[in-house]
């Protein structure tokens, strides 16, 4: 069974879900398809290949096309977010969401529309404007030879499934550093108490972001005192591409899905998104300038509001919609569940990851978990 950070015994603060998961989120469905192959030098379009795609589908199969209230969020914005002009304007989201690297969203996206096309054939009849997110793997994968196919696009939503989801090499976040250590795909989610009713907040990051110097974990500086080797950040490993250029630190993106079952007005859910930095701030990150910092978060409360049909009849009272929410005064306790669990997603990441050697044998290492214990085990 793959490690995760409450198994080195950090203290992380508030309540879980059953799986500390975005799948806690009842109804959402995650899956993926992990591409490695090939060793040795890079041969551009045959590898060495290590990359995929993760989806999300937020209502799950079933709910595709049925709208969740939804915002966006960038702390810096060298990256991409398909999809994210109408989510702003009609603060809704009816469409799934795919993670991937940088060279492959284009693919993924056609992929992602060939799947709806033939699983959710409604959702087609009028446009359909997918979320397709990315972050950079080159350091570790043949990014320009587009290995990521429509097909795997469409096979990693149909796998998408509920419960426990795996984390680190797997996915989107394959080919993926962060803080100058092996990186990936992470999650983990909070358990809101408002009154009587419970709440569910659920975060999934594709985490390729950091410095080595910045990284800790609950205040130890962990980066710093690693005795893992971090030659990303070492060695100048562009030569091949680009003579006398080294990749600064902290470049290569995150990417965060926030997900919740409370009900909420998309400008909540923004303002949620807007906490995300500080939660990734808790592990040390700065937003590196080359960093694309892109965010998205959505409701899955409220069915059947925020459509947006080709009107069929003249208005009338039946056309109403409405959206019921948590009083503007309640929202803290969702703020710091947003903090707490993208802390947590993004350290399960990096425990998750195993050690990758990639294209001109470049290679990551994980953080060691011993380093992990020999603070947190006291």
């Amino acid at each position: 069974m793959t490690t995760r950070a409450r198994d080195l015994h950090i203290p992380f603060d508030g309540i879980p879900g059953k799986w500390n998961a975005i799948t806690d989120v009842d109804g959402l469905e995650v899956g993926f398809v992990t591409l490695v192959s090939g060793d040795g030098p890079l041969e551009v379009g045959t590898g060495p290949i290590r990359t995929g795609v993760t989806a999300i589908l937020p209502r799950g199969r079933a709910g595709v096309g049925i709208a969740c209230a939804a915002a966006t969020h960038t702390l810096n914005g060298n990256g991409e977010m398909t999809g994210r002009a109408w989510i702003d304007e009609s603060g809704s989201l009816s469409m799934p969401i795919a993670l991937t690297n940088t060279h492959s969203v284009g693919r993924v996206h056609a992929g992602l529309l060939s799947w709806a096309r033939t699983n959710a054939p409604q959702t087609m009849i009028q446009w359909a404007l997918p979320v397709v997110a990315e972050t950079w793997d080159g350091y570790l994968n043949d990014i320009n030879g587009f290995h990521v196919t429509e097909e795997h696009a469409r096979t990693a939503f149909e796998t998408a499934k509920s419960g426990p989801v795996i984390e680190g090499n797997v996915g989107g976040g394959t080919g993926m550093n962060c803080y100058g250590f092996k990186g990936g795909t992470g999650t983990s989610s909070r358990i809101v108490s408002l009154g009587s009713e419970k709440y569910t907040v659920g975060i999934l990051v594709q985490a390729n972001h950091g410095s080595r110097h910045e990284f800790e974990i609950r205040g130890h500086k962990l980066g710093i005192q690693s005795s893992a080797p971090c030659p990303i950040a070492e060695n100048p490993w562009l030569e091949k591409d680009r003579v006398n250029v080294t990749a600064p630190g902290g470049a290569g993106s995150v990417i965060v899905i926030l997900a919740t079952d409370a009900p909420l007005l998309p400008t909540q859910i923004e303002s949620m998104a807007r906490r995300i930095p500080l939660g990734l701030a808790r592990n040390g990150t700065t937003g590196s300038h080359f960093s694309g910092d892109i965010f998205l978060g959505f409701s899955t409360a409220n069915i059947g509001s925020l459509t947006s049909d080709f009107p069929n009849r003249e208005f009338s009272a039946e056309d109403m919609e409405s959206l019921s929410f948590v009083p503007w005064g309640l929202m803290d306790a969702l703020f710091d569940a947003v903090v707490q669990a993208t802390e947590e997603a993004v350290v399960n990441a990096m425990v998750a990851a195993e050690d990758m050697t990639g294209r001109d044998g470049h290679q990551s290492f994980a953080i060691p978990h011993d380093e992990i214990r020999s603070v947190f085990s006291a």
